[in-house]
């Protein structure tokens, strides 16, 4: 869990202590033994610490590590529809569809993951709606446009509660394929900063409590790690 947010965004010890509800001292040694590993590197910025994946071999580690689960392991897609995964349908979009129906005008494109993550690397053209605010920030939707919306990867559940959402209150909507990690290692052009047409979220949304984001994340694969 600890590698999958950092291979969407850098974060602090404390950060990424409050977003897996693991105590600081416990979250601090596993990054030690991965930093041991050389899976994460570190930099320093006064007396706080900030963690990032090594590389994107690292990202495609975790990718494949997290494929295998489910190829091998069927507890884990039964974990994955009891928990919703499956509830806003089997049909994604491709990573080749979005990218024509961008082009077309088609479609809006939503990142639902936290403001930092859009932050440190998003899809080009889309909007920050962190999944908390979704619901009451709806009217800023193009009620004419299918809404595609994409998160952290296949086993993350905030895009799939996005368009469960959505689906309910009467819109078009659907799943990207997977999520930021692969679009990026597919070798498509990823975009970092604020987005200029007030899509994203203001600084007060940038943090999501640690309810809501140990809620919506499937159960790690391999551990903590």
């Amino acid at each position: 869990e600890l590698l999958d947010l950092l291979c969407q965004a850098e974060r602090s010890v404390e950060s990424l202590a409050e977003a897996t509800g693991l105590k600081l001292t416990t979250a601090s040694a596993h990054l030690q033994v991965m930093r041991q590993a050389r899976l994460v590197e570190t930099r320093r910025e006064g007396t706080r610490v900030f963690y990032r994946a090594a590389g994107e071999e690292v990202c495609r580690f975790v990718g494949a590590l997290n494929d295998l689960a489910r190829a091998r392991l069927a507890e884990v897609d039964q974990i994955l529809r009891s928990l919703g995964t499956d509830a806003a349908g089997t049909e994604r979009v491709s990573r080749d569809e979005l990218l024509a129906r961008v082009q077309a005008g088609e479609v809006v494109v939503l990142d639902v993951r936290p403001a930092e993550e859009y932050s440190a690397g998003h899809i080009p053209g889309a909007r920050s709606l962190p999944l908390e605010h979704l619901e009451a920030r709806l009217d800023e939707l193009d009620p004419d446009l299918e809404v595609v919306a994409y998160c952290r990867g296949p086993l993350c559940l905030l895009a799939p509660e996005a368009v469960t959402l959505l689906r309910g209150r009467g819109r078009r909507a659907r799943c990207l394929e997977d999520g930021l990690p692969e679009w990026r290692q597919a070798g498509l052009p990823v975009e970092e900063g604020i987005g200029t047409d007030g899509g994203s979220s203001g600084p007060n949304e940038a943090r999501s409590s640690r309810r809501d984001r140990r809620a919506r994340r499937s159960p790690a694969v391999g551990g903590r790690s």
